[in-house]
């Protein structure tokens, strides 16, 4: 059965640019659906010819009868004093007016009426009651929150005075407990954390509807959708699997197209020779030559059948890089953030040294921003310290991008900021996409992901070795997403960032900070490596670094000692970082004995000082380990 027809539709808002041109496909029941193209291909407008809040210039949609299609950026206005809990209520609103129904009915058998027709429609009121999930509202409800993160204070608050990511979850909860039977998602995961995403992915999983989504999230897409429609030039392009075959199945279609058109362009240069001399000799009067001639052209017109496939250009710049001397980067000691009663997090210490790439996750909430905001020095922390490398040069593209003059174009934008020529700007800025009168557009005017666009690329000039990246990925289309992971793979400096996009977290993560409850759980592996250490119970929240994961009664194997690059170079260097590691924890043993004798009179105080110093002298140990293995490994490779 079908459950969504589109034949023929088309649609401009601006006269001669047709942005859905003749557009046809359909959704069959139950399937599982991803609508793909870059950012301003008509995906969005799509979606709402489907609801019926825009209408087509030509074409046609029908919806299967008596299905309920539910999308989840439509978020419908509701009275000024309703709170999240109502806005959730209303899911409800069928089995409500069956239970006052139902209510009335027993209210008239209990006043002695005893109609053998009034006893029948109760029972088969109550049987649907019961069928529609009638006694499992509140349980549901909760469910549905727990997972979407929203909590109970939450719920008891204005529905109006709610930012625009949390109306959004809010829709998507109470969309998915009205139980619609076909779900239109316009970027689902962009205001879920990693955990609300993974449990709308499970959601979906055993969903028993349609679903239509439209995504940039790449991992989301492989996860639930089994088919994928691609918007390309107003007209749709099929894929039969999810966007990892979409992938590979793009650019083999490409490379075909190419071999094609190649073929037929040699075919055609080679007859069009022919032509040319049947031409010359044609005016020797030769009349069936002159037939021939034209024969062989009608030929060529037939053979011109494949245009040239279009691929968009890769992004031709990259980071600017900064040498980076020394061992320390980043040095975190003891550090504190709280607003109001609120504590984000309390005594991180943590060590960054030179080449690794941090991933910072954790759900929405809990600080990560703000512990970046701290690292710029955008934000004050209420305790501890933070202490950059002499040598470290930040660049740093954060969640929410601000232009001091948006009045200006993007043209002058760069020739004030960077102190560029105009050629040199206008060049840049065609390498990120913004070409011809787009340059002349005020920056006010661009949508949220051209400004984080606009800002990568004045970033990209910067002289750098610690790349702070704040959710890079967020209103980003697929493409633009991999020119930043293309410009990323080639920076070899120091990276540090926060991001739900689990396509660039695999990718680039070496180090995962978790931030959960106030304190960092500190991993030194992938995030692959990560969630394997979890699924076996192995991570404790903390902020000593931990290795890879063994498995149940693993014990470590002894291996042979790979050989280390550049001599013994790089062992010198790690020596010399684990003595001052070494020596930085006896200088906060010393002062924590200080606090002890000074605080001998408080039983309280000196049993938290205690259970610090117990804590410290684990760590030591540790580090006096580390730093005797690889003192044993410098030696031996000296010889």
């Amino acid at each position: 059965m079908i459950d969504i027809s589109v034949s023929g539709i088309e649609k401009e808002f601006e006269v001669g640019k047709k942005i859905l041109d003749g557009l046809t496909f359909q959704v069959d029941t139950g399937e599982r659906v991803g609508l793909l193209g870059p950012n301003g291909c008509g995906k969005t407008t799509l979606l709402r010819i489907l609801t019926g809040v825009v209408h087509p210039d030509e074409g046609e949609v029908v919806i299967a009868p008596n299905r309920r299609v539910g999308l989840i950026s439509q978020i419908p206005v509701y009275p000024a004093l309703y709170t999240v809990e109502d806005v959730l209520d209303t899911a409800f609103a069928p089995l409500q007016e069956m239970e006052a129904e139902m209510t009335r009915l027993s209210q008239r058998m209990a006043g002695g009426e005893s109609d053998s027709a009034l006893l029948s429609k109760y029972d088969k009121l109550s049987a649907a009651f019961q069928t529609g999930g009638g006694y499992e509202r509140d349980t549901n409800k909760n469910k549905v929150c727990s997972g979407l993160s929203i909590p109970g204070g939450m719920r008891e608050r204005p529905f109006d005075k709610l930012s625009g990511g949390e109306k959004t979850r809010v829709n998507l909860a109470r969309l998915i407990l009205e139980d619609t039977d076909i779900l239109l998602l316009d970027e689902p995961t962009n205001h879920l954390d990693l955990r609300a995403t993974e449990w709308l992915e499970e959601y979906l999983e055993k969903f028993k509807g349609t679903v239509l989504a439209v995504s940039h999230d790449r991992y989301f897409l492989d996860k639930v959708v089994q088919r994928v429609v691609e918007i390309q030039e107003g007209k749709a392009e099929f894929y039969s699997g999810n966007y990892s075959f979409y992938a590979v199945e793009k650019e083999r279609r490409y490379e075909e197209k190419l071999r094609q058109y190649e073929k037929e362009q040699a075919k055609i240069q080679q007859l069009e020779k022919a032509a040319e001399q049947l031409r010359i000799w044609a005016y020797s009067g030769n009349d069936k030559i002159f037939k021939r001639a034209q024969s062989m052209e009608k030929r060529i017109e037939r053979i011109r059948q494949t245009d040239k496939p279009k691929k968009d250009r890769k992004m031709s710049v990259r980071f600017g890089e900064r040498e980076f001397r020394g061992d320390e980067v980043l040095s975190i000691k003891g550090l504190t953030k709280s607003f109001g009663d609120r504590r984000l997090f309390a005594d991180l210490n943590l060590e960054v040294e030179g080449g690794e790439r941090i991933a910072l996750l954790g759900d929405n909430g809990t600080g990560k921003s703000t512990l970046i905001k701290i690292i710029m020095g955008e934000e004050e922390p209420d305790g501890g310290r933070l202490r950059k490398g002499p040598t470290v040069k930040v660049g740093y593209l954060p969640q929410i991008i601000h232009f001091d003059h948006p009045e200006r174009s993007l043209v002058d934008t760069m020739l004030y900021d960077l102190d560029c020529t105009a050629q040199t700007a206008r060049n840049r800025l065609a390498s990120f996409k913004f070409r011809g009168e787009d340059v002349f557009k005020p920056v006010s005017a661009l949508s949220g992901g051209e400004q984080s666009r606009l800002r990568l690329c004045m970033l990209m000039d910067s002289k750098i070795n610690l790349l702070i990246l704040d959710e890079p990925t967020n209103h980003l289309d697929i493409q633009s997403r991999e020119w930043i992971e293309e410009a990323v793979e080639d920076y070899e400096g120091n990276l540090l960032f926060v991001s739900h996009d689990r396509y660039f977290i695999d990718r680039f993560a070496t180090r995962i900070w978790m931030l959960e409850d106030g304190k960092i759980t500190d991993f030194k592996g992938t995030y692959q490596e990560y969630l394997a250490a979890k699924e076996k119970g192995r991570l404790a929240i903390g902020t000593a670094p931990l290795d890879g994961p063994l498995s149940k009664g693993e014990t470590p194997e002894k291996k042979d000692k790979p050989k280390r690059p550049g001599g013994t170079k790089n062992l010198e260097k790690e020596v010399n970082a684990a003595e001052r590691a070494v020596a930085a924890a006896e200088e906060r043993m010393y002062d924590l004995e200080q606090n002890i004798q000074e605080a001998s009179a408080d039983y309280l105080k000196l049993q938290e000082l205690y259970q610090q110093r117990e804590t410290l002298e684990d760590e030591l140990a540790h580090l006096y380990a580390v730093w005797e293995r690889l003192a044993a490994d410098l030696e031996e490779a000296r010889g």
